[in-house]
């Protein structure tokens, strides 16, 4: 933001009174080679190292960026970095609060810098995904003739969520979720800095290792619930900052589950298993497990995508939509809230008739596969569209089912090799039942009687 009276008291304030701004602000990095994770946006020669400066400059000017990556991993972080270190002007907007006025503002000031004083501008616009198609149109002509560099943040798909022409003219860098090795360096570069907690208490590993599940990955988290519980453990006059305190001031009690560990894959497993064998009950217990020690809901959603054509397939068609749709809202939502629509999922899935035949057809056809059964595929069966077809026979003798009364032509499909395979065995568990007489009836129909 560019200065005025009231940014420069408040930043006097700060630097005169550090605890004046939250732990989160003060730990900031200062330039990029301070920033945590990230390391393959921050190669030299990168669009971001050009942005504040460094690099052999040239003709060809820094381009605008969007940056993509879940909450905390850094984008407000990196766009600070770029406003410390440029000797550009800085603005910041936020698309929660800025509409096109604003940006026409900051624009008009953009050519006047330019114009008159020959200063660049560089615009870091918080949230674009909260501009709607016009707002977003109202960059387009000072991005396209660079009469501001634009860094745009978004934990939004920028492929839905931003304009074509928008990302047409950018560069999209997209971050990812910072490891626990990450958040714990920050963490522990935030116990010692001056700039953080100067020493004044420590961390032991057991409430480490439980910040780190209540972080999930996301920096200010972590560095928000470090500084809850540094106060908590200072007010009652400790230097060191216990699992009971922690547990007390984040309101979450550490569940005994290393997330790298056995347990990991244990409780994940037990869940998987207990929605397989339709015990509604152990499986919101394990997944409840999961929540509780801080698992990442993105990859519990996965696993019940997976189980939704592992161990119901057929049985039930909607399970997999569900498990999809599941995956999706986890994925707009997180935590809190995802914890509902994750139980609603499984218990959908435990509740749901079961059937393996979608697994064991694929592993069949492909363990043929792999031993060598493929063979030609049939000529009538080849594309036919190209000029010279014809003459070598492809698509030559094709029969067009739906030019059929029974929409079902009796001709060999696959090639030789295994055309008398059957790999799909249907139950007659739920939904399947009608895939059951399906598959009888059509193979029936195609002159493959089951021997």
């Amino acid at each position: 933001m560019e200065p005025d009276l009231f940014t420069a008291a408040a930043e006097e304030r700060q630097e005169k009174d550090p605890a004046a701004s939250p732990l989160a602000v003060r730990m900031r990095p200062r330039t990029l080679d301070e920033v945590v994770g990230q390391q393959h946006l921050l190669k030299p020669g990168s669009p971001l190292r050009r942005l504040v400066g460094e690099g052999s400059g040239g003709p060809a000017g820094p381009s605008s960026v969007i940056l993509w990556g879940p909450p905390g991993t850094g984008k407000t972080t990196l766009a600070y970095v770029v406003s410390k270190a440029t000797n550009k002007r800085f603005v910041e907007l936020s698309a929660i609060t800025a509409g096109v006025k604003e940006v026409r503002a900051v624009i008009d000031g953009a050519r006047r810098a330019s114009g008159g004083f020959g200063k660049e501008t560089v615009l870091f616009l918080d949230e674009i995904h909260r501009f709607s198609k016009a707002q977003q149109d109202s960059l387009l002509p000072a991005v396209e003739n660079r009469w501001v560099t634009l860094i745009a943040a978004t934990t939004e798909n920028p492929y839905f969520s931003v304009i074509s022409p928008l990302l047409s003219r950018s560069l999209l860098l997209t971050l990812e979720p910072l490891t626990d090795d990450d958040v714990r360096g920050l963490l522990r570069r935030a116990l010692t800095d001056e700039r953080g907690l100067a020493g004044a208490v420590t961390l032991p590993e057991d409430t480490e290792s439980h910040l780190l599940r209540i972080a999930g990955g996301d920096a200010r988290r972590a560095l928000t619930a470090l500084e809850a519980a540094a106060g908590a453990a200072l007010d009652k006059g400790e230097a060191e900052i216990g699992l009971t305190t922690l547990e007390e001031t984040v309101d979450r009690a550490a569940v005994k589950y290393d997330r790298d560990g056995d347990q990991h894959y244990d409780v994940a497993s037990a869940l998987i298993k207990s929605i397989r064998g339709s015990d509604v009950d152990a499986a919101l217990h394990y997944l409840a497990r999961m929540i509780e020690a801080g698992e990442d809901p993105r990859f519990i959603a996965r696993r019940l995508m997976i189980s939704a054509s592992e161990d119901i397939g057929l049985a039930d068609p909607n399970a997999l939509p569900i498990a999809v749709a599941a995956a999706q809202a986890v994925a707009m939502i997180g935590f809190p809230e995802a914890a509902l629509t994750l139980s609603h999922a499984t218990i959908a899935l435990a509740l749901a008739p079961k059937s393996n035949s979608a697994t064991t057809a694929i592993g069949a056809a492909m363990a043929d596969v792999r031993a060598g059964l493929a063979g030609s595929v049939p000529p009538h069966l080849r594309d036919g569209h190209y000029k010279g077809a014809a003459k070598l026979g492809h698509a030559q003798g094709y029969v067009y089912p739906h030019d059929l009364p029974e929409g079902i032509a009796a001709q060999q499909y696959a090639p030789d090799a295994i055309k008398d395979r059957e790999y799909y065995s249907p139950t007659r568990h739920g939904a399947e039942t009608r895939y059951a007489d399906a598959v009888e009836w059509t193979r029936k129909h195609l002159g493959r009687r089951r021997s």
